[in-house]
């Protein structure tokens, strides 16, 4: 875990760049971002952390096409869709299966 003014930008409060995570000054680590992460990272090795991140740049590219607006394409991502509907479930990835992603893809 990485504390710094310059990542992960103005509107987030943490990013998971290659499993390490990033996080803003002055945020509060909590147990529900940290699982929201994890969750992130359980993708990223699923996908050989290459296809992840390409997969995760089209689908928002995708997703803003059709809503015009980056903030709720990104709300959109498959990949978020799952962490954020299960980062409160700290067991999650003990009972997970893989590609769990794959239905939020929808």
């Amino acid at each position: 875990m990485i504390r710094n003014k310059i990542l992960p930008g103005r509107r987030f409060a943490a990013i998971n760049l290659f499993g390490i995570l990033f996080v803003k000054r002055g945020v509060t680590i909590t147990p529900v971002l940290v699982n929201h992460e994890k969750i992130h990272t359980a993708q990223m090795l699923e996908l050989l952390v290459v296809f992840f991140y390409l997969w995760y740049v089209v689908e928002w590219l995708v997703r803003y096409l059709k809503v015009r607006d980056g903030m709720k394409a990104y709300y959109l991502i498959g990949f978020e869709r799952e962490a954020y509907a299960n980062e409160r479930n700290m067991n999650y990835l003990k009972t997970r299966r893989l590609f769990s992603f794959w239905k939020w893809m929808k």
